[in-house]
């Protein structure tokens, strides 16, 4: 069982930042690929961002170039750095975990096994 915890989310407004920080118990850690997603209201979950255990990044192209995705294996964390935020970027930001190997991205929801509550980004314009 993997357990995530997201913190980091708040307001902000037109063209700020925010780090979004996920937690993960496990002692495997460094061989999940993790991901980031997030749902508006009215809207269904999307996908933001992955990284492959290998480091390996890939983006949605909404978000492409404005946020980049890190982990810290030492301390099991995965973060999404976000950068010239707009209000179409507010939603609650999801981190979500998968401990299987995979060769190919995991951009579908159900590509993962483990999810954390959620934490509120709201973009004010």
């Amino acid at each position: 069982q993997v357990q995530l915890g997201e913190s980091g989310g708040g307001l902000v407004q037109t063209g700020g930042s925010l780090r979004l920080s996920c937690a993960a118990s496990g002692r495997t850690f460094r061989g999940y690929t993790m991901g980031w997603f997030r749902q508006a209201p009215g809207k269904e979950r999307e996908f933001v961002a992955t990284m492959k255990s290998t480091g390996t990044s890939y983006y949605a192209d909404s978000v492409k170039g404005r946020f980049t995705i890190s982990r810290d294996n030492a301390q099991n964390t995965v973060y999404l750095q976000m950068s010239n935020l707009t209000p179409e970027d507010t939603a609650v930001y999801y981190c979500a975990a998968n401990r299987r190997p995979t060769i190919v991205w995991m951009v579908r929801w159900n590509d993962y096994d483990y999810w954390g509550q959620g934490t509120q980004v709201t973009v004010s314009s």
